[in-house]
């Protein structure tokens, strides 16, 4: 335990430091600027009451109003020892406001959600060691992605999208060592948190003989059906209608292109779940083309992936992410994270002047994103525009992982202790 730590204690710094920079920009940061009430994610609220209804064994009101929960039962899974010591010390769960300035729960649930969303900073770290990336560019890697996740755990409160996208790194570096069976559990858990990951599957079975995907799909889909058939035995109306429709506002969050193509609902609302399979099924198409290209790359079945297969894996990961942002019909200012947290990885592959470009390129959409204009042309174009710019940068040079000093550093993380 105490070399695994000494290994992440790259990660481990930058996690305390976002801790504290939340905590600190939703509280007292606020009264700096002139406001009275905390600047709290009020997303987060309604999945800890979902969370909270199941830390009580009401399975029947994940779904029901006010939780406002449409992700799969996960993300209120991984909530769950924070809401049962916010039960256990009475806390109220009152949603934040005029009446509620300053509530108590924060000061507990705000370090534990981004906590426990501060799980891609670790995975990052572990995917570049394996890559043979040296320790200074690692730092400057871990900087880049804790700050752009701020928008997602502090400024908004989703730690589900951060949960699930650390899974799935810790899944491709499984994989990569050629633990199948474990890469198909981490996928299967990262599915169940926050379902945006299924973009990324069809690359992970585009490595896989056909004998093996079936194995392989049922450790994926096993925990997501499990959770959500119990849900919906318990409260079947709820359940499917927030999970099947995906409900979203464009008068609230920010529409696209495509808002007006998608199915329209009660109170202004749209349907992103048409969508979300579309792009899904994109997705699939993309990886079946790159199948036989990467099939080829492999020495032999199970075994390790050469660096420039991990690589290029890593960054079509990327690409399939920011699928979502490019044809979602209502975006919301944490969805260009994902690509973008994956995106960095491959780039601090290519030295630090081009991580050191992409970390602030990615920081620059992370900014941009927090802007209040509902134009298209003003706010989802130009952070479309941005991330096709972040993949330019991060794009693999061919040949690149060949050298020595690449082959080396893959030895040393296969040789020594286990990749965490």
């Amino acid at each position: 335990m105490r070399e695994r730590i000494k290994r992440r204690m790259i990660p481990l710094i930058a996690s305390a430091g976002l801790i504290a920079v939340g905590m600190f920009t939703t509280t007292w940061g606020a009264a700096v600027i002139g406001h009275s009430e905390w600047a709290l994610p009020y997303d987060l609220w309604g999945t800890l009451i979902a969370t909270t209804r199941l830390a009580h064994g009401n399975v029947g009101g994940l779904y029901a109003p006010p939780t406002g929960l449409i992700s799969l039962p996960g993300a209120a899974v991984i909530l769950l020892p924070g809401a049962a010591l916010i039960s256990a010390l009475g806390l109220s769960l009152a949603i934040p406001g005029a009446a509620n300035l300053h509530p108590a729960v924060w000061l507990l649930a705000g370090p534990y959600e981004i906590a426990i969303g501060c799980l891609p900073l670790f995975a990052a770290d572990a995917l570049a060691e394996r890559l043979g990336v040296p320790r200074w560019p690692r730092w400057l890697l871990a900087v880049a992605e804790a700050g752009i996740l701020w928008s997602v755990c502090a400024r908004w409160g989703h730690p589900e999208d951060a949960v699930a996208v650390g899974l799935l790194l810790y899944a491709v570096l499984a994989q990569a060592n050629g633990r199948t069976a474990v890469a198909g559990w981490l996928a299967g858990a990262a599915v169940c948190v926050q379902p945006l990951v299924l973009l990324a599957l069809p690359f992970l079975l585009a490595l896989l003989p056909w004998r093996r995907m079936a194995p392989f799909l049922v450790r994926v889909a096993l925990p997501a059906v499990v959770l959500l058939a119990a849900a919906a035995i318990a409260n079947w109306h709820d359940t499917y209608q927030s999970v099947t429709s995906q409900p979203d506002s464009p008068v609230v969050n920010h529409p696209t292109i495509w808002t007006s193509l998608a199915p329209h609902l009660t109170n202004t609302n749209v349907a992103a779940g048409p969508f979300r399979l579309a792009t899904i099924l994109l997705a699939c198409l993309c990886a079946l083309a790159l199948r036989r290209r990467w099939a080829g790359r492999l020495d032999q079945e199970g075994a390790p992936w050469p660096t420039s297969l991990l690589t290029s894996v890593l960054w079509w990961i990327a690409f399939a992410l920011a699928l979502r942002s490019f044809f979602e019909p209502v975006m919301v200012s944490y969805y260009p994270w994902p690509p973008m947290a994956v995106a960095l990885i491959p780039a601090a592959t290519l030295g630090w002047p081009r991580l050191l470009a992409a970390g602030l390129l990615a920081g620059g959409l992370t900014g941009a994103a927090q802007g209040p204009s509902h134009a298209v042309w003003i706010w989802w174009a130009p952070i479309v525009a941005g991330l096709i710019v972040l993949l330019a940068v991060s794009w693999p040079r061919p040949g690149l992982h060949e050298d020595g000093r690449r082959d080396r550093g893959q030895l040393r993380a296969l040789g020594g202790a286990p990749v965490t």
